[in-house]
């Protein structure tokens, strides 16, 4: 039995998997390492026990940012099939069910699994298993194999590695457990190569996104002593570098490692088809300092994710939203 997560909805869970004959997997649109990385190795487990299983994911969002294209997609389809009605949707990685916006998926009666690790999550399938002291969604993905008796290949096992060092920032961030450590093992029992997942991660970087984040780092604007440390991305900003919008990932990072700052802010214009900016704008947050929940300053705006790590989206002005920022941090640190 797992650390984290209700044991009933857990059960409940495992037989849904193990009594569905016809499957569907599916998560939040942009896909991160550990929505991916949960995608593809749950997709496997599911084939592995003679399951039907399909694995949806939009046209829009493909092709898959550059670090993430040696994942193995087996099953894929880019709009719901025909039989959509008839199979179980299994939700990875999802706060909540607008965060994918296919119209299928909304529609009233649909048998869903809800599989998460973010706290703030809406609760929306008919069955929810959230466990949000899991270090990461394929935590829990993990789990659930050892729970069903399917031994990982080497597929299962890199897609979960790569999910669980993704959203561990390399085993740096505070959701960095000892059970975190230890699925590593496993995965790499399994087979996983370290080094070669870390190259394929983390290195062939394109031009486009070093340039894209020269640009990210020439207009930091920092507030309140630096507590506050923000950068801003037009679209301009990536057409002049021929960046695609994904590149964005890990800019905020370098904002976060500056010394005192609370929290890091990375607002982006999301990218028309003629290359114009789009409203709303994205912004991405991370906290540096414990004293300060992020995703209760996202939650404000629409938005949600983890206390470390949280975004919406706004049509707010720079200077309105930069207000609504610094007034959100001041708050919860002269709380604390």
């Amino acid at each position: 039995m797992p650390e984290n997560g209700d044991r009933s909805s857990r059960e409940e869970v495992l037989e849904e998997l193990r009594s569905s004959d016809k499957l569907i997997v599916v998560t939040h649109e942009n896909p991160d390492g550990d929505a991916l990385g949960s995608l593809v190795a749950m997709q496997e487990i599911l084939t592995k026990l003679g399951k039907d299983c399909l694995t949806f994911i939009d046209s829009a969002e493909l092709p898959l940012p550059h670090e993430y294209r040696f994942l193995t997609l087996s099953g894929l389809v880019s709009s719901p099939p025909d039989d959509f009605p008839e199979r179980t949707i299994v939700f990875l990685d999802c706060g909540n069910l607008e965060r994918n916006p296919a119209e299928a998926l909304q529609r009233p009666g649909t048998h869903i699994l809800n599989i998460d690790h973010h706290h703030d999550n809406t609760r929306f399938g008919t069955v929810n298993l959230v466990a949000d002291d899991a270090s990461c969604t394929a935590e829990i993905v993990w789990d659930l194999m050892h729970g069903l008796e399917v031994e990982p290949t080497p597929t299962i096992a890199e897609a979960l590695y790569v999910g669980l060092i993704t959203d561990t920032g390399r085993f740096m961030y505070e959701n960095t457990t000892a059970r975190a450590h230890l699925m590593a093992a496993d995965l790499i029992a399994a087979g996983v190569s370290v080094p070669d997942v870390y190259r394929r991660v983390y290195e062939g970087v394109p031009y486009g996104k070093l340039a894209l984040l020269a640009r990210g780092l020439s207009k930091i604007e920092r507030y309140d002593g630096g507590r506050l440390t923000v950068t801003a991305l037009e679209a301009h900003d990536f057409v002049e570098s021929e960046a695609l919008e994904s590149y964005s990932e890990g800019v905020i990072d370098h904002l976060r490692a500056v010394k005192g700052t609370a929290v890091a802010a990375l607002v982006r214009d999301r990218i028309g088809e003629d290359g114009d900016g789009m409203r709303p704008r994205k912004v991405s947050l991370r906290a540096s300092d414990d004293r300060v929940d992020v995703s209760a300053i996202a939650r404000a705006q629409g938005g949600g994710g983890h206390r470390g790590a949280a975004g919406f989206t706004t049509s707010m002005e720079w200077d309105e939203l930069v207000t609504f920022l610094r007034e959100q941090v001041a708050r919860q640190l002269e709380m604390a």
